[in-house]
């Protein structure tokens, strides 16, 4: 883990550099401190995994991983704003309004989505590989995705959601960038089956859910300064979340079985998949 996650570290740097002197500083400095700040980077972790069990080089991988990464500190940043959730705090910094200011936090969003596609442009990656992986991530961020999701998310606070529908908003908001990450990864492989995708994905959907409720046990359970964002902050903002469905014990009882259910679909494939195992029990033995 800590290798690939100093590979996808020195990746994205590499990306993140002006290579002209059109470039605004302050909005190439905000794209920066809003990426190159630590983080868990499991979904990157997640397409080296997927990837090399697959047989795909890692200078095949590191274009998707740095993409997945990209999208996913866009949507962080916009998540952060007044106009959404209005935290202040993101990985034990201030958010990027706070550090900026508003304009420049949009265009970062902006410009981290657009540099994430630009990045599967690799010329390590084959016209094919490169078509359905855009195709992947765009499906996967937008509507029917991460977007959708966060929309329902925020048409959903103050009001009452039954188990299936916050599942089902969960699945898009957090669940569908997992869910391609583990697909971009196997995109990367010439040799992957329809019915190890179809596994994969499986996997990739139970441990986005878990991922998920585990993030809501920990608003519940953890401080602030392990969390490295405001603790409770769904709550404050009336949010739904499981521990406040379901209760706090059978809440995180359902990412452990979730987390058995993703292990299963491993059990099937003839491949070493142990780095994924591993990845699979993080999402639930995390404390941050």
């Amino acid at each position: 883990m800590q290798q690939h996650q100093q590979r996808v570290e020195t990746a994205l740097d590499s990306r993140l550099t002006a290579d002209n002197n059109h470039t605004s500083t302050q909005l190439l400095e905000a794209m920066r401190y809003s990426t190159l700040n630590g983080g868990k980077r499991l979904r990157a972790l997640l397409v080296y995994a997927t990837g090399e069990a697959l047989g795909a080089r890692l200078e095949q991988l590191d274009a998707p991983a740095c993409a997945v990464e990209m999208i996913h500190a866009y949507s962080l940043v916009h998540d952060d704003m007044p106009i959404m959730d209005n935290d202040d705090l993101r990985r034990g910094r201030p958010t990027c309004h706070k550090a900026y200011d508003d304009p420049t936090a949009l265009l970062v969003g902006d410009s981290l989505q657009s540099l994430a596609f630009e990045s599967l442009c690799d010329d390590q990656l084959n016209p094919q590989q490169q078509s359905q992986m855009v195709k992947t991530l765009a499906q996967r961020s937008g509507i029917i995705g991460m977007a959708g999701g966060q929309a329902i998310d925020l048409e959903s606070v103050g009001k009452s959601l039954d188990l299936n529908a916050l599942q089902t908003m969960h699945e898009l908001k957090t669940g569908a960038l997992i869910r391609a990450s583990v697909k971009l990864g196997a995109l990367a492989s010439n040799s992957v089956t329809d019915t190890e995708l179809s596994r994969l994905d499986l996997y990739a959907h139970h441990i986005g859910l878990a991922f998920q409720v585990q993030d809501d046990v920990l608003d519940v359970i953890a401080d602030t300064d392990t969390l490295g964002k405001t603790q409770g902050a769904d709550i404050a903002l009336n949010k739904p979340t499981y521990p406040a469905l379901i209760g706090l014990e059978v809440a995180q009882q359902k990412a452990h079985d979730l987390i058995e259910q993703a292990q299963a679909q491993l059990d099937g494939l003839a491949y070493d998949t142990q780095a994924l195992s591993a990845l699979a029990n993080f999402v639930v033995q995390r404390a941050h």
